[in-house]
């Protein structure tokens, strides 16, 4: 381990406010942040210096780099270019049904669920969110509520599949709900 003394860096998307990432930094991170405008770390596990996006492409372009009151900890607010996490999502923050989906495509093992629907394409799922939703319905005005609930889980599942077969990531989908809102 580092005799450096690091500080958590929790790294905002300035635009959506959304936590991408939590990193540590030492005072020389720190620094090369404020002045490259690009965010650096320090690895724990390598014991060096590293820029995020230096193998991805995927850097965080920070716009406000702040101490918190014991100096310990920092607040990184940045415009990514490009998902955050190593998995390919927008936020190492993603939930973990989404991050499953993705671990599970990235398997490619054809006795799995999710590599079967996947591999049917855009138009089988759309038409198995449709069936989904119909379930739904129907489970809302005449049956219990643990049936609504379960329905409403394979409708939540088998839209997040179709997100995946169309590329979108699911804060796409949340992004618009903030843009929607009317204070």
């Amino acid at each position: 381990m580092t005799d450096r003394p690091l500080k958590a860096a929790i790294v905002q998307d300035d635009d959506t406010g959304r936590v991408l990432m939590l990193g540590w930094m030492d005072d020389e991170a720190l620094a090369l942040t404020r002045t490259t405008g690009q965010v650096h770390f320090f690895s724990r596990s390598r014991q060096q210096l590293w820029r995020k996006g230096e193998t991805s492409g995927h850097v965080l372009h920070a716009t406000q780099v702040e101490l918190d009151c014991d100096e310990d900890a920092v607040l990184v607010q940045a415009h990514p270019a490009g998902p955050t996490c190593h998995d390919g999502s927008t936020s190492c923050f993603t939930p973990w049904l989404w991050r499953r989906i993705l671990r599970r495509e990235a398997t490619g093992d054809d006795a799995s669920y999710v590599v079967s629907q996947l591999r049917r394409g855009v138009a089988s799922n759309a038409q198995k969110v449709g069936e989904e939703a119909t379930e739904v319905v129907v489970a809302a005005m005449g049956e219990s509520d643990e049936r609504l609930v379960s329905e409403a889980a394979d409708l939540w599942f088998h839209l997040l599949l179709l997100l995946r077969a169309r590329g979108i990531d699911p804060a796409a989908v949340e992004d618009e709900l903030r843009r929607r809102i009317r204070d």
